[in-house]
């Protein structure tokens, strides 16, 4: 089992960044100290610790399905394979998705399961998938998905990555595991017991690692939220690479849900509802940022699509699957 293996610990000599830890179970209280700590937070680096969110057997359980999935046969994972038309949901191997505009290839492989598809089960609403997670859709699943709540179609999804370790000696280059990005949707919730994920907050010029605290999920806005709010709320830039030091001689799981819109929702910052949203849309450096012109679902698979290897043309591909990081020029 992939989350029960003792690990090196996180070194203290990388560039680590500190995240502020929140309580789920304080905010389900409405406790106003924590949820100006959330506040805080989501305004200023959009990436925060959670805590005692109550999920921690589920993920567990969630591994275990990751792990069976990533040994089954490459033929039989390619079976149920993206595909290079927007979709993200199902297996994508190492190498199908650029990391940045050169078309550096990435190094992880993983399995996305749509809520959709999961809260119709046994039907499905997108695709099926392999057997391992069929066999764990109602015993393991199911119970983490229903976290979230969807009242029609959207992107939402688990995701189960799989990275391999780097038993070499370290040459002083970072070979990129997924690419710096800002992520798709609304809000993103991370386990993992490695490092690799990377920030890029604000003002800074060098990546800083995000330390993994045992039983905290690290919990990021995505485009989505930043654009209903006219960019208050921070969908950051982050990357994920190798783990540091010792830690890099060891494969690297993690475990993602991403919540995102309903795919017919239009993206734009709600200024009708909020005179703050308005006053911070007419601040902004570029506004047009705030009305992309596109539903959710469109921006979802334009991003998704213009990362895939087999879809690349040059650089400029690379530009078209940017989010709010780049928007409207790519540098």
């Amino acid at each position: 089992m992939p989350g029960l293996t003792a690990f090196p610990p996180f070194p203290t000599d990388v560039p680590t960044h500190p995240l502020l830890i929140v309580d789920y179970q304080l905010l389900l209280q409405n406790d106003a100290d924590e949820i100006n700590k959330l506040w805080k937070a989501a305004t200023e680096l959009g990436f925060w610790y959670l805590k005692n969110h109550g999920t921690d057997d589920e993920v567990a359980k969630m591994f275990d399905m990751g792990a069976e999935t990533m040994a089954l046969p490459f033929e039989e994972k390619m079976r149920f394979e993206q595909g290079d038309e927007g979709m993200s949901h199902g297996y994508k191997a190492a190498g199908a998705n650029a990391t940045d505009a050169t078309g550096d290839k990435d190094t992880v492989e993983f399995i996305n399961i749509a809520q959709d598809d999961v809260l119709a089960y046994p039907q499905f609403v997108h695709r099926t998938y392999p057997s391992t997670v069929n066999a764990r859709m109602e015993s393991t699943i199911i119970p983490f998905v229903k976290k979230s709540v969807a009242t029609s179609p959207s992107g939402s999804e688990a995701r189960c990555i799989k990275n391999p370790p780097k038993p070499e000696p370290s040459t002083g280059e970072i070979k990129v595991a997924i690419g710096a990005h800002t992520d798709f949707g609304s809000l993103s919730f991370l386990h993992n017991r490695l490092g690799g994920l990377q920030v890029l907050p604000p003002g800074y010029t060098q990546w800083q690692y995000v330390k993994p605290i045992p039983g905290h999920a690290i919990c990021n806005i995505g485009d989505s939220l930043a654009i209903f709010s006219g960019g208050i709320l921070r969908s950051n830039l982050h990357r994920v690479v190798p783990p540091p030091r010792d830690q890099s001689l060891y494969e690297r799981w993690s475990l993602v849900f991403f919540t995102r819109p309903c795919s017919s929702v239009e993206l734009r910052a709600i200024t009708e509802k909020s005179q703050l949203i308005e006053e911070a849309v007419k601040k902004a450096q570029t506004p047009e940022t705030f009305n992309p012109k596109s539903t959710a679902g469109d921006w979802f698979a334009r991003r998704i699509k213009n990362q895939r290897i087999k879809n690349r043309t040059g650089p400029e591909t690379w530009a078209a699957s940017r989010g709010t990081e780049h928007a409207p020029l790519v540098k």
